[in-house]
């Protein structure tokens, strides 16, 4: 089974999320830690974290994948938007410790010009910066589409990434299905043969959350346009081969397709009706 859910707003405090994915149906969510395109974040309430926490772990929820803002560019080539963002970083793994055993997910950055190789080194020298021994969050380099001048639309540059850093235990990967998709890895009619490539390059282990949406673009087209599950050109047949695939039962599955409420609550629904089907299946052929 995996733990199903969708981006969330803040704006009524941390334990009105949980409780909204409750009535959602779904056991995992994600919210930004800050305004996605920036800004600087809200004080943590602490007692709303706890009530958040209490209440995770009595519904049986699993991880939560928190998300960066997207403004965070660890590799840019501008002294100041570097610093803004490695500020980010620091700030956002501080607050993250209120909710302990969770994931930080964050797109890698954009070189702007400078090169993969040393858009790869600045991103690892900020996460040697702050991944300390005493951090509770598990943080995500999320899988690109590719376009421009991004950092992680390969598996390989991934991996790069992760050999540069010391504190590798802390590190993890959140695998985007639009975005593998975009960026030329063919999940629809090679799954098997991409989660394999994924496992020989970085390991299985690492990959520890999948955002979950169809594309709106053909295989390769390096665009990163999410649609709704099953009216894109991935489609439901092989999302559904996703959310059922063995390797990766337990993940949390964030939805981030083109929705608002009612058609995400009809997603997690359509989700959960793969998997209990699929339950259904295994139990007849016992």
């Amino acid at each position: 089974m995996i733990h199903i859910g969708c981006h969330l707003s803040v704006s009524d405090g941390y334990k009105a999320m949980g409780e909204t994915m409750l009535r959602f149906g779904g056991d995992t969510f994600a919210w930004f830690m800050r305004n996605p395109r920036g800004g600087k974040a809200k004080p943590i309430d602490a007692a709303d974290a706890a009530a958040l926490n209490a209440l995770l772990k009595k519904e049986g929820f699993g991880a939560l994948v928190a998300h960066g803002s997207y403004t965070m560019n660890l590799c840019a080539a501008n002294p100041q938007t570097l610093a803004n963002g490695r500020d980010m970083l620091r700030e956002d793994l501080e607050r993250m410790e209120a909710f302990p055993g969770n994931f930080y997910n964050f797109h890698p950055g954009s070189h702007v010009g400078q090169g993969t190789e040393t858009g790869v080194a600045l991103i690892a020298d900020a996460l040697n910066a702050y991944l300390t021994p005493e951090l509770h969050t598990t943080v995500l380099l999320e899988t690109m589409a590719g376009k421009g001048s991004e950092v992680g639309g390969t598996f390989e540059e991934l991996r790069e990434i992760i050999d540069r850093v010391t504190r590798k235990e802390k590190l993890g990967v959140c695998f985007d299905t639009c975005h593998v998709w975009d960026a030329g890895y063919d999940i629809v009619n090679d799954l098997d043969g991409v989660l394999a490539r994924f496992d020989d390059l970085i390991g299985l282990d690492k990959l520890c959350a999948v955002h979950f949406n169809d594309s709106k673009n053909p295989l390769g087209s390096h665009k990163d346009r999410h649609e709704k599950l099953g009216l894109g050109c991935i489609g439901e047949a092989a999302l559904k081969r996703i959310a059922l695939h063995p390797a990766l039962q337990g993940k949390p599955f964030i939805l981030e397709t083109p929705n608002e409420d009612e058609g995400y609550i009809k997603e997690i629904a359509q989700v959960k009706g793969w998997m209990m089907g699929n339950e259904e299946c295994v139990m007849r052929n016992a």
